[in-house]
This record gives C-alpha cells, structure tokens and sequence, in this order.
C-alpha cells in the first residue's frame, strides 16, 4: 500500500512537497517507516548523519496523536513525522 508521511520542521528539508510517499507492505509499523525514511536518506542525500538523527528522535503521529514504534499503519492514514525542537 501507499503512505503519504507528512513532513514539519526542519523534516520539511526531506523534499521539496510537504511529504514523502512510500509503498509499504500490510501490517508495516512506524519502526517499518523509519527504515525507509533512513533508506530514502541515504540514497537522496548520501546518508546525510544530521537527517538521520532527526529521523531516529523524531515521533510519529496519526490524526493528532502521538504513535509508537509499534503502531500497526491502515491504508490511507495520514502519518506526520514530527522532529524534536531544534532539530534533534
């Protein structure tokens, strides 16, 4: 399935949209999502250390609340990766 992860602060950096797109599998968590934002990472910004740690600190929500790690993602939810002040 598709997921749209809304990007805010400094993530907004991630792209030039306000989010980033990624096929993931059924049952993919938010640990799933923050691989394939490393992985996107270091492939379009050639593992840039301070992108990474941003993705690491960062929190995940879901219609307004904060998610785990081990959050289970339903199809078509809207995910936003929300950086930590100062970013990270």
């Amino acid at each position: 399935m598709k997921i749209q992860i809304e990007l805010f602060g400094v993530s907004r950096e991630f792209s030039n949209q306000d989010f980033l797109e990624f096929d993931i599998e059924n049952d993919s968590t938010i640990k799933d999502i923050r691989k394939k934002l490393i992985d996107y990472l270091i492939k379009n910004f050639n593992g840039n250390e301070n992108f990474i740690k941003i993705v690491n600190s960062s929190v995940f929500s879901s219609n307004d609340n904060i998610i785990s790690d081990n959050y289970k993602i339903t199809n078509n939810e809207k995910i936003a990766i929300i950086p930590p002040i100062g970013g990270g």
